[in-house]
C-alpha cells in the first residue's frame, strides 16, 4: 500500500480570464495532518475541490489528481468511478452542510448513504448497526445530548462538530475540512481543531485542513502549505512560519498571524475519540 494518498500534478484551473490555480503540484502522505493556508482568493478552497471532484481542472491540460492511488480526474475528465471515489473521501466545509430541519441523528447517519440501499436513504430507515455507529460518532465528538435536537437549534460550534460525527459515520480515510473555523467564536475553533487533530492521531485520518489562521496551523499542524495567487509559496514544517516569513510570503495580504510570544493557552478536555 503506497504512503501516498494524495498526488497532484500540474493542476490548472480558471474561471473566465481569471487563473485560480496554476500548475499546482503536491502531495500527501498517508497519517499527515496538513494545513493549507492563504488568504482569501489564494485558491485553497478551489484545490480541495479539485481533490473531492467537485471541480474539474482545465481541459486540455496535463493536470492530474490521484487519490488513493486511482486517478480522480486527468486533463479536465473525471474518473468514471468518481463517486465509489469520494466514499474513501469525507469533507467538512465552512457553511456546515447540515439540513436543519432535520434531527442530528439523521444528519450524522447521512454519513451511511454510500452504504445502505438507496430506499432505506429516501425512508430513512437506517440498519441498527448504523444507528449505533452514528450514536457512537456523536459521543466521540461529545454530542449525544444533542442528538434528537433539530440542527438549526445548535450553535456553529455544535453544528461543525455534528459534521464531523458524519465523517466519522462515512468511515472515510481522508478528511478535507474546508475553512471549518471560519465563522466560529475562538473556543469552538479551538474544539473542533482539537478533534480534528484526534482524528488524525488516533484513527490514522489523513487531514487536509484549510486555514487562514496562522495560529492553529502553527498548534495543530506538522506541515503547512502556503499558497498565494494560485500558487504554492511553502511546503515545509508550520515551525518554520516565523513572522519574518509570514512578511516575505504575504506581505499586506490579509492574514490572521500568531501573536508573538503569546502564552499557551488552557486546554479544557475534549472528549477522546476511540479508535476504530
Amino acid at each position: 500500500m503506497s504512503d501516498t494518498v494524495i498526488e497532484i500534478s500540474r493542476l490548472t484551473k480558471t474561471f473566465g480570464a481569471a487563473a485560480a490555480l496554476k500548475g499546482v503540484s503536491l502531495r500527501v502522505q498517508r497519517g499527515e495532518m496538513v494545513a493549507l493556508l492563504g488568504a482569501s482568493g489564494s485558491g485553497k478552497s478551489t484545490l480541495m475541490r479539485h481533490i473531492n471532484g467537485l471541480h474539474r481542472a482545465d481541459a486540455g491540460t496535463p493536470s492530474v489528481v490521484t487519490v488513493l492511488g486511482r486517478t480522480l480526474q486527468a486533463g479536465g475528465q473525471l474518473a468514471a468511478d468518481v463517486r465509489e471515489q469520494r466514499a474513501r473521501i469525507a469533507t467538512i466545509f465552512q457553511q456546515f452542510n447540515l439540513v436543519d430541519r432535520l434531527p442530528v441523528m439523521t444528519n450524522v447517519l447521512a454519513g451511511a448513504l454510500h452504504r445502505i440501499a438507496p430506499w432505506r436513504g429516501l425512508l430513512r430507515r437506517f440498519p441498527g448497526a448504523e444507528s449505533q455507529r452514528a450514536y457512537a460518532a456523536l459521543c466521540d465528538v461529545g454530542m449525544e445530548r444533542c442528538a434528537w435536537q433539530r440542527a438549526s437549534t445548535l450553535s456553529g460550534g455544535q453544528q461543525q462538530r455534528a459534521a464531523i460525527a458524519r465523517a466519522l459515520v462515512q468511515g472515510a480515510e481522508i478528511l478535507l475540512a474546508d475553512e471549518p473555523i471560519a465563522s466560529l467564536d475562538p473556543e469552538s475553533s479551538r474544539r473542533v481543531m482539537e478533534l480534528l487533530e484526534q482524528l488524525n492521531r488516533t484513527r490514522g485520518v489523513t487531514v487536509l485542513v484549510s486555514l487562514h489562521q496562522v495560529e492553529h496551523a502553527l498548534r495543530h499542524c506538522p506541515r503547512t502549505i502556503a499558497l498565494r495567487d494560485g500558487q504554492i509559496v511553502f511546503d515545509g514544517p508550520s515551525s518554520a512560519l516565523t513572522p519574518a516569513r509570514l512578511t516575505q510570503l504575504y506581505g499586506g495580504e490579509q492574514l490572521d498571524a500568531p501573536t508573538p510570544a503569546a502564552a499557551p493557552e488552557h486546554r479544557s478536555p475534549v472528549p477522546a475519540l476511540q479508535a476504530a
